[in-house]
């Protein structure tokens, strides 16, 4: 009989990730809320806790963040980026996805790619490169860049989770394994898609020109003091979310006489620098929720929020199964927990989620935590291995010569490759250096 109520469980799980993904948007979050129902109402579990902590960090970057896009900030940094994507046209394969890695770093969020991707597009068709070479690498390498930014959901939801282990590592910890994991994936897998990406085009200069910065919009977009300063003062922010995750005797006190913990920090931080944006940059604070980052970062809250409050519910409902099955796994084979994150960050297209589901599982399995952080890297490279996300879909519209494409059929696409190739590198980079970190 548990066997049988276990089986329909997950089927529900499933069910509702499925349909909810086919729905987009916030349909994803609603389905899920409707998955958390069916297992309460109908199965009889125990309701689960709704991931609070990650949720706030998210809203909380995602007001910063949308503050700095209002005053101009985001511009200033597409047209830094875009100046660096220019100085080695030739070179747009590897130069693209590295400086896309940086900047979702630095911002936190995967959307400022919207505004690099035209960039990029129009440096390599200049310059004679295939566009889907450096798009499709820059935008896979936006699913490790979050694994690596102090004030990105997956960090967040990540950061929780330190936060209730006995010796969880900090912000810092972490990132000393994921950054380097992350380039070292990026770079080999721009550089293959160099080699094996397929023709170049005709370039429209010779083969060494230099692409003028003067033909790109982006690079000469005019750029206010109040924008650049606004972006200093978000990168002030994200500085400060390391110092006080690394230090925690600068951490205020609860009211039980406790230092509070990352999570609560990173609030508390991002609010106020998003105040502070407010005072510097002075943006229009009605236009700020109507500002591209926040409404894909608040559809993205939205997502979370439903899905992971059903797989809480599930999961609480069977860990005796699910961690004994995974346990015995992951202790054999370590790499079962990163095959476990890729599954459930294709199926959800988000790294939060395959986050807050898998990792804790392979804590408790008995996984160091730098292995396990290794690995963590490496896997979210699993959700552009569909062509489901909202920034494959742009990408593809943005290179009008047609050579990114979404395919017909799941596996045909200009993303594909590149996923696997950017989970491969990072995984095995990300579990050296993780095995061998130790703090």
């Amino acid at each position: 009989m548990d066997i049988v109520k276990l089986v329909g469980e997950t089927v529900v799980v499933f069910a509702a990730i499925i349909v909810g993904v086919r729905t987009g948007g916030v349909g994803i979050g609603l389905w899920g809320g409707v998955g958390t129902a069916i297992l309460v109402f109908l199965f009889g579990e125990p309701i689960g806790s709704p991931p609070i902590d990650a949720l706030l960090i998210i809203v909380a970057v995602i007001l910063a963040t949308s503050s700095v896009q209002a005053a101009g900030g985001i511009d200033w940094m597409v047209a830094l980026a875009a100046r660096l994507i220019v100085r080695r046209p030739r070179a747009v394969t590897v130069v693209a996805p590295l400086v896309s890695l940086l900047f979702c770093i630095g911002a936190g969020t995967s959307n400022i790619l919207f505004s690099l991707l035209p960039v990029i597009q129009e440096v390599s068709e200049r310059a004679g490169v295939r566009p889907s070479k450096p798009i499709s690498v820059s935008v896979v390498a936006s699913s490790v860049a979050l694994a690596c930014s102090p004030v990105s959901a997956a960090m967040a939801a990540m950061i929780a989770i330190m936060d209730s282990q006995p010796h969880g590592w900090s912000v810092l910890q972490l990132l000393s394994v994921t950054i380097p994991a992350a380039v070292i994936g990026v770079t080999a897998t721009a550089l293959v898609v160099s080699r094996l990406g397929g023709a170049d085009l005709r370039p429209h200069d010779t083969a060494g020109a230099r692409v003028e910065m003067t033909a790109l919009a982006s690079v000469n977009a005019a750029v206010t003091t109040r924008g650049r300063l606004s972006a200093i003062a978000y990168f002030v922010g994200v500085l400060a979310v390391v110092v006080f995750g690394l230090f925690p005797v600068l951490r205020p006190v609860n009211a039980d006489g406790d230092q509070v913990g990352t999570a609560t920090m990173i609030q508390l931080i991002m609010l106020v620098t998003g105040a502070v944006i407010l005072l510097i940059g002075r943006p229009d604070v009605t236009a700020i929720p109507s500002m591209t980052i926040f409404r894909g970062g608040m559809v993205a809250a939205i997502a979370f929020f439903g899905l992971a409050w059903m797989i809480d519910t599930y999961l609480r409902a069977h860990t005796a199964t699910v961690e004994a099955t995974l346990s015995a796994a992951v202790a054999a084979w370590p790499w079962t927990m990163a095959l476990a994150i890729f599954a459930v960050a294709v199926l959800t297209t988000s790294q939060s989620t395959a986050t807050r589901m898998i990792v804790p599982i392979g804590l408790a399995a008995g996984l160091p935590i730098g292995l396990t952080a290794g690995l963590w890297v490496g896997a979210l490279g699993g959700i552009y291995l569909l062509p489901t996300n909202g920034l494959q879909i742009a990408a593809a519209s943005f290179d009008t010569t047609g050579t990114t494409k979404l395919g017909r059929r799941l596996v045909d696409h200009s993303f594909f490759v590149p996923s696997l190739l950017v989970t491969v590198f990072t995984l095995l980079a990300g579990g050296a250096i993780g095995s061998l970190v130790a703090w």
